[in-house]
C-alpha cells in the first residue's frame, strides 16, 4: 500500500472541515455531498498548479461548497449570532489565508474554525 501523499492528506482534511459544518447544519443531502467532490475536484487541479496554496485548500472549498448551495439552495451557513432581522450567511476568512473561520460581519465577530460550525451552532440559543 502506497502512502497518501501530502496532497491528498491536503484534500481530505479540506473535505473532512466542510462535511463536518455542513452536518451540522444538517446540509447533507447527497447533491451536497457531491457539490464538496466537485469543488476537491476542481481544487486538486489548482493545488498541482501551485503547491504554495495548499494552505489555502480548506478555505476555498468552503467557500466553493458556499457558493454552489447559494445558486442551488440560499445562504449557508446562516448567522447563529445575529437574533433578529434578515437571516444572513457567514462569510469565510481570510479569503485566501490559513486556517480559515467562519465570521459574521454584521457582528463584527468570529463566529467558529473552519469545521467547527457545531459548537457554535450548538450554542446558540433558539429563542
Amino acid at each position: 500500500m502506497h502512502p497518501i501523499s501530502p496532497l491528498e492528506q491536503t484534500l481530505h482534511a479540506a473535505r473532512a472541515l466542510v462535511l463536518a459544518d455542513l452536518s451540522a447544519g444538517d446540509v447533507t443531502a447527497s447533491d451536497v455531498v457531491s457539490m464538496v467532490e466537485e469543488s476537491v475536484v476542481q481544487r486538486r487541479w489548482w493545488v498541482e498548479q501551485w503547491p504554495e496554496g495548499a494552505d489555502y485548500v480548506a478555505g476555498l472549498v468552503a467557500q466553493d461548497v458556499q457558493d454552489a448551495l447559494l445558486e442551488a439552495y440560499g445562504r449557508w451557513p446562516l448567522c447563529p449570532v445575529c437574533g433578529g432581522g434578515d437571516p444572513h450567511a457567514l462569510e469565510v476568512e481570510p479569503e485566501l489565508g490559513p486556517d480559515p473561520h467562519w465570521v459574521c460581519h454584521k457582528a463584527g465577530v468570529k463566529v467558529a474554525a473552519l469545521g467547527s460550525l457545531a459548537r457554535a451552532v450548538g450554542g446558540a440559543s433558539s429563542s
